[in-house]
């Protein structure tokens, strides 16, 4: 089927599910957007003391220290605060932290004092919290995806943090070596405290270790409590009066649809229903860019494809063959068509992981304009001879098939796995007629989105659609996640040493934990740089485009702000009524 056709049908049904990070171009349209007509004004809800929003569907975890999606992330730092926060300038800054902490002249210990506070319940919270939560998530029966993102602290012979409660309101914190970005990772969920007598009593036998989290009413610390959960359907959170800020708090609730269903969501916002709507149908895109309620901001991600390493589609292959099968299939894709006829708000086509504009932890820019593995707007067509010499190596031969396309030989066919959602289904789509041309069989596998990130974490799949939006700003969270034993390594890196036709894994482990001890900055860019190269030497993670970050919002709302990690903070939030 002809690009041209493709494009009307996409336009016809698709969605901007795909919403999230940023580049050095965010914020700018496709050409031509500037002759799309403003959208009219929207039916505007007058209830000023309640927020309706819609963010995604049913979230994964309430916990802050297993969830790992942006949905739940936005819930988090809302519902809970910890010892840092990001403000509306995107400035990383003291939350429950009183001040700057005291840092030794080494840069290996951090002595933060913290304000007096209390939980939801009324209860005081202290250092010990603290020590507790991230002790937590630390532990192994835990199984915290982000686990990892504690290794910047020093660890006692038990496995425990080398991190002490001296008083009620004093934190000690070692570290094994000093690290650039300790105050973003403070303002990070996974380092959110969490109720210890909630936590304990809802998993007495140690399997359940999210169970406290499951159901509307647990004990929090943020600007908002859950109090009404209708599992697929809606929550409600209520403010929290005891939170360290109540009195910025303007807003009494905040009410979430629900959903995935993009077409619903912005029937609900043009109703006046919800008052911001964080997807957008994808055929609604060209009407609403000159829209003062459609935003499109800075964000730090990259959309890409991922390969399972240890699926079955690659035995019988050495690692360099199935690397090879791979890249095969990334030089098929089109990205520029993507960008242009699914995200059209100005996505850049990827030619690295870690995005454009993410700072190096040294004071300058991690990936420079001249720097990438491949030209990622030539990607497609133009590179079909040179995919399949790379496919020949692994075995494969072709012949022409009379139509402009190949047919291939042995068939091979591939199942491409994504979560429900039209824009995603979109990319699926394209990339299914861009491998179709070698003769590839793409059969597009569609899972909600629960199930789709389980089946992922599991290796339960051969290809999938993935995206990370960057914790903080610095290129080693888009590295360290590739850990063998990390919880969001969704493709399988290093899980299985005895495959043969998947690449070696530990030198990559080695180096991120040389880059976790190194104290020379310059030096540690240049070892992060190494470890992105090992990355994509394996084409296992095959990026597509750069985020940016779509949502729409009333007019009458203000207040609102996204942090370069994707997080919507909604508490200092305010309606007006007209």
């Amino acid at each position: 089927m002809k690009k041209k056709l493709i494009a009307v049908l996409l336009v016809a049904s698709m969605a901007a599910s795909l919403v999230a990070c940023g580049n050095k171009n965010a914020g700018t349209a496709t050409e031509g957007a500037n002759e799309a007509a403003p959208a009219e004004a929207t039916t505007v809800n007058t209830d000023t003391t309640t927020l309706r929003l819609c963010l995604a569907s049913e979230p994964d975890y309430l916990d802050p220290a297993l969830n790992s999606a942006v949905d739940g992330a936005c819930l988090a730092v809302n519902s809970f605060v910890g010892l840092y926060t990001y403000d509306e300038n995107n400035n990383c800054v003291p939350a429950l932290a009183d001040g700057e902490p005291e840092v030794s002249e080494d840069g290996l210990t951090y002595t933060i004092k913290l304000k007096e506070s209390k939980w939801s319940n009324g209860e005081e919270l202290t250092a010990k919290d603290f020590v507790y939560s991230w002790n937590r998530a630390v532990a192994e029966e835990t199984a915290a995806d982000y686990a990892y993102m504690f290794a910047p602290i020093a660890t006692n012979d038990d496995g425990t943090l080398q991190i002490e409660a001296t008083d009620d309101y004093t934190l000690v914190v070692k570290l094994n070596a000093p690290c650039a970005y300790f105050y973003d990772l403070l303002a990070f969920p996974t380092f959110m405290p969490v109720y210890e007598a909630d936590v304990e009593a809802a998993n007495p036998d140690g399997t359940q270790p999210g169970a406290w989290a499951q159901e509307p009413g647990f004990v929090s610390n943020g600007a908002f409590t859950l109090t009404e959960w209708k599992h697929n359907e809606s929550m409600v959170y209520e403010k929290n009066p005891n939170f360290y800020r109540a009195d910025d708090v303007k807003l009494e609730k905040l009410e979430f649809m629900l959903s995935a269903d993009d077409t619903a969501i912005y029937a609900a916002y043009n109703s006046g229903d919800i008052d911001f709507a964080d997807s957008v149908p994808n055929d609604e895109i060209q009407s609403l860019l000159n829209s003062s309620e459609f935003h499109v901001i800075d964000t730090l991600g990259t959309y890409y494809v991922g390969f399972n390493v240890n699926s079955d589609l690659f035995k019988g292959l050495t690692a360099d063959q199935a690397s090879k099968m791979r890249k095969a299939l990334s030089l098929l894709i089109d990205r520029q068509y993507i960008v242009d006829t699914v995200g059209q708000t100005g996505q850049v086509p990827a030619d690295t992981f870690i995005p454009d504009g993410m700072a190096d932890g040294n004071g300058g820019v991690f990936e420079a304009d001249d720097f990438g593995y491949y030209d990622a707007k030539t990607t497609g067509a133009a590179n079909v001879e040179e995919a399949k010499g790379l496919l020949e190596e692994c075995g494969y031969s072709f012949e022409d098939d009379g139509n402009g396309g190949y047919k291939i030989s042995p068939a091979l066919e591939v199942t491409y796995m994504t979560n429900s959602g039209t824009g995603h289904e979109a990319i699926a789509q394209c990339i299914q007629q861009d491998w179709a041309v070698v003769g590839i069989d793409v059969k597009i596998e569609t899972e909600d989105w629960n199930v789709f990130l389980e089946d992922r974490k599991a290796g339960k799949f051969d290809i999938a659609r993935e995206g990370w939006i960057a914790d903080f700003n610095d290129p080693i969270n888009m590295l360290e996640m590739w850990l063998s034993n990390g919880g969001n390594n969704d493709m399988q890196l290093g899980k299985d040493a005895s495959n043969s036709s998947a690449p070696s894994w530990k030198a990559y482990d080695e180096k991120i934990q040389e880059i976790y001890k190194t104290t020379d900055f310059a030096a540690r860019v240049d070892l992060m740089r190494e470890a992105e190269d090992m990355l994509m030497e394996t084409n296992a993670v095959v990026p597509i485009y750069f985020y940016n970050d779509i949502y729409l919002q009333k007019a009458n709302v203000t207040g609102i702000y996204t942090s370069l990690n994707q997080n919507k903070y909604f508490m200092y939030a305010e309606k007006s009524a007209n």
